[in-house]
This record gives C-alpha cells, sequence and structure tokens, in this order.
C-alpha cells in the first residue's frame, strides 16, 4: 500500500470515529432534553421575611433619689407616689415642688395647684 493510500485509510477511519462519538453526544444530549421536558417545574420557594433587629439601646440606670432634712430622709419616689394618692385621679402631668423646711410638697396636677405635707422620718 502506498504511503497515500494509508493516508486517505487513516483519514476515513478517523472519520468513522468522529461520526460515532458525534452521534453519541447527540443521543446523551436529547435523552438529557427529554428529561428535563418530563421534570415537574419546581416551586421557586421565597426567602423567609425576618422582621429587622431593632438597635439594643443600653439599659437605663436605676436612681434612687432621697431628701434629707434635720437628720431624716424620704425618698422622692414615697413623695411621687404620695403626690398621686393625694391627687386622687390619674394626671397627664405633674410637676412636685419640695420645700424640707416646712415638711411640705407642693405640686400641680394637669393645671391644678395644691399641697400635702411630708413627713421625715
Amino acid at each position: 500500500m502506498s504511503r497515500t493510500k494509508k493516508v486517505a485509510a487513516a483519514v476515513e477511519a478517523a472519520e468513522k470515529e468522529i461520526t460515532k462519538a458525534t452521534k453519541a453526544v447527540e443521543t446523551n444530549v436529547e435523552k438529557a432534553v427529554e428529561k428535563v421536558a418530563k421534570a415537574p417545574a419546581k416551586k421557586k420557594v421565597a426567602p423567609k421575611k425576618t422582621a429587622p433587629k431593632k438597635p439594643e439601646q443600653p439599659a437605663e440606670a436605676k436612681v434612687n433619689f432621697f431628701v434629707e432634712f434635720g437628720g431624716v430622709q424620704v425618698s422622692a419616689d414615697d413623695v411621687i407616689a404620695n403626690v398621686k394618692a393625694s391627687y386622687g385621679k390619674d394626671a397627664k402631668e405633674i410637676s412636685v415642688y419640695l420645700k424640707p423646711e416646712e415638711s411640705k410638697a407642693y405640686y400641680v396636677a394637669d393645671g391644678e395647684e395644691s399641697e400635702m405635707d411630708v413627713f421625715f422620718c
């Protein structure tokens, strides 16, 4: 066999292999397309909604406030509680003026002025 015939035979064999490989790839592609077409459509899942995080606020310090006069003391919280009780109804705004030398608390609750005794114990 001449060299040209050998090259032509090799080229022909290579073309047959290429054709065979191409048909195999086409078959695999067709099968994959059929699988995708037959597969049920997947539902899109929406991302879970989460509430935005609130920034943490620092805890407010608890304050204990006392007024001392003549060696005895009274808590400001007690004075405020007694003013509210003395007023007798819920008030939107209360201002308290404490005069220890008179043992009195003068207050204005919702625009009404009044006074009460404060006992230093």
